[in-house]
């Protein structure tokens, strides 16, 4: 009776981590939209304890539409807009930022009554506390990535926006990861290397289509394969230092974005000829042939918002299959 209530507590705190990995899915997805539509600059402070209400009548929408004045999205592109304007991009960013505490909350509470049931064993106590931890740090480092947007130029770093997805994408793979880990039960032996391989690679291609949305390198050579007209386009390296076109020159960041994600899908449909019978391989390969499909539509279309948030979120459907293919090859 001891062990199926231990097997049972352990498939319980595995759903419990599948469900904030899901509400982690839904803030990167979120968090996409905003800066498609414009909404992520519109709230220019950051209220992380008493921000949890909305404005709740004219006098406090007029307040904080007088400090969006400020700012200089306003100044260059919205100077026009009026408060019934304001209130649509607001209340995305709003259920943005509202969406990320209640993922405190439900990683958060559960953690403490798990902890003092003494369903978490030792070996998971503090990688769980930590994963808490780096999920608060995620919060700062959104704030830190919306700055840069509310000084000088309405544009935020591409810098800031490539560490700012690219740590969420890593704390949603850990809490899959963990939640495989519980579910199933089972401990870690050893690594596969060609898989771990090709989720290092989705990794690399994932930050790379960071840097292609922040400088909104999507919105040019709007042609697969060839840019330009070019296999390869000319002035891949007209910027000095020669490293800096690698995140500041928009041919440049657009093609190795192209480059990486055609080598990540050839890869992992050579993985999956040589291992039919997994199933994660299976999910990876269907996976990875929408998300391609998905990327070339948004470049062909000029970056239209239901597919760029759509090829957003096929990346972390397809990032969830590579972590399951770590998980499932396990030696």
């Amino acid at each position: 009776m001891k062990g199926d209530t231990s097997k049972n507590s352990r498939r319980l705190i595995g759903l419990w981590l599948f469900g904030v990995a899901f509400m982690v899915f839904v803030m990167v997805v979120l968090g996409g939209l905003t800066r498609l539509t414009g909404s992520g600059l519109s709230m220019v402070d950051w209220r992380p304890i008493t921000g949890w209400l909305p404005p709740l009548n004219e006098a406090q929408w007029q307040a904080i539409f007088d400090l969006y004045k400020q700012s200089p999205q306003f100044k260059e592109f919205n100077f026009d807009m009026d408060l019934d304007g304001f209130r649509g991009i607001f209340w995305l960013e709003f259920l943005h930022r509202l969406w990320g505490r209640l993922i405190g909350l439900a990683f958060g509470l559960p953690l403490l009554i798990f902890l003092l049931k003494g369903w978490i064993e030792k070996s998971m106590r503090l990688p769980l506390v930590g994963l808490f931890l780096l999920g608060g740090a995620q919060g700062v480092l959104g704030w830190y990535m919306v700055k840069s947007g509310l000084v000088d130029d309405p544009e935020v770093s591409q810098y800031r926006l490539m560490a700012h997805l690219g740590f969420a994408f890593i704390l949603y793979s850990m809490l899959v990861w963990a939640g495989l880990s519980y579910y199933k039960g089972r401990q870690v032996r050893g690594l596969n290397g060609a898989a771990l391989g090709l989720w290092g690679l989705g990794f690399v291609t994932i930050l790379a289509g960071a840097l292609v949305a922040g400088l909104d390198a999507g919105l040019t050579y709007n042609t697969f394969p060839l840019m330009d007209g070019d296999l390869i386009p000319n002035g891949l390296y007209s910027h000095s230092p020669a490293y800096l076109n690698h995140f500041e020159n928009i041919t440049t960041v657009q093609f190795q974005h192209r480059v990486l994600a055609v080598v990540t899908f050839i890869l992992c449909l050579v993985y999956f000829a040589c291992n039919r019978e997994s199933r994660a391989a299976k999910a990876v390969a269907l996976l990875v042939c929408v998300q391609a499909t998905l990327g070339i539509l948004t470049l062909l279309h000029s970056v239209p918002t239901a597919l760029a948030s759509l090829h957003q979120a096929f990346g972390l459907l397809l990032f969830s299959a590579l972590t399951w293919l770590i998980f499932e090859t396990r030696r």
